[in-house]
């Protein structure tokens, strides 16, 4: 059983945070932000993050610090995630872990030259939340259970393992039911992908479609997604990959389309009959 998660003092990241919150779904343990003792370091009921230079999961002990210079990227969230059997699929699924693992690793320099980017384009991505969540994560010794943070910690940390648990799940559902459409337009054809209305409906009816698409190998052919209305008994439609060869506003004057964006990347319609989903799709297409 797990009794606490010690984790360093001083200056957060977002990698001792998360492994934290992921090990939070685990039991509702207080947190710690304090050097481990040997008795810590040897408790296999004492998870301890980002500190110790040891790597022992059997015993909980999740530092990287120690590994070779030349070795792969890695974070205390990557040896969390190894240990509870999620990281190949989060390394799959969420595509800011690789980052974060650069940058934990390798600082802001070395990751920006991989990403191909300048360093400062990194810190235009920095967001509020994330500096006010590390900041008031940092400024505790302690996170207990009840605490705002730890309580929204906790929250993070479930959603996260909750998203990388059943979205394999979810790629196979629409993997069955998606249908991938020829669509006729003036001036040329393309390809959309349909997400017919079932029984259960997901929670998020689009979820998964663009990974779908990338499994297939589509990512260059599907302009348009198609996908049922969670406010209606209707259908989105939305251009894939935000390509400008759709736009939604050419078909706001039909009379069953109730929505359009005024930059024409999504509409909702209360059509529900393929075919006259592929003609509201065709008035959208700009051929060339």
């Amino acid at each position: 059983m797990l009794s606490k998660i010690i984790t360093h003092p001083g200056g957060a990241h977002k990698d001792d945070f998360l492994a934290c919150s992921v090990l939070l779904t685990l039991a509702p343990v207080p947190i710690e932000r304090a050097a481990p003792s040997d008795e810590d370091l040897e408790d296999a009921s004492v998870a301890v993050v980002d500190i110790g230079h040891r790597h022992e999961a059997e015993r909980l002990n999740f530092d990287h610090h120690q590994f070779p210079r030349d070795l792969a990227p890695s974070c205390a969230l990557s040896l969390v995630l190894t240990h509870l059997g999620l990281y190949e699929d989060a390394r799959e699924f969420c595509e800011w872990l690789e980052v974060s693992e650069w940058l934990d690793c390798r600082g802001p320099v070395e990751t920006a030259a991989w990403l191909g980017v300048e360093p400062e384009v990194l810190s235009k991505l920095n967001s509020p939340v994330d500096i006010s969540l590390l900041k008031r994560f940092a400024d505790g010794t302690h996170h207990r259970p009840g605490d705002p943070l730890w309580e929204m910690m906790r929250m993070i940390g479930q959603d996260l393992v909750d998203y990388i648990r059943t979205l394999r799940e979810r790629l196979a559902f629409v993997a069955a039911q998606a249908q991938v459409w020829t669509v006729d337009a003036e001036g040329g054809s393309f390809k959309a992908l349909f997400m017919p209305r079932t029984i259960p409906e997901p929670d998020e009816p689009s979820a998964g479609l663009g990974r779908h698409i990338k499994q297939l190998g589509l990512d260059d052919e599907i302009l348009a997604l198609v996908y049922p209305d969670r406010r209606s008994e209707g259908y989105g439609l939305r251009r894939y990959r935000d390509d400008p060869r759709l736009d939604f506003s050419r078909i706001d004057h039909e009379a069953d389309v109730h929505f359009t964006h005024a930059r024409g990347f999504i509409a909702k319609t209360s059509a529900t009959r393929p075919e006259r989903l592929k003609v509201l799709l065709s008035g959208a297409f700009l051929p060339g």
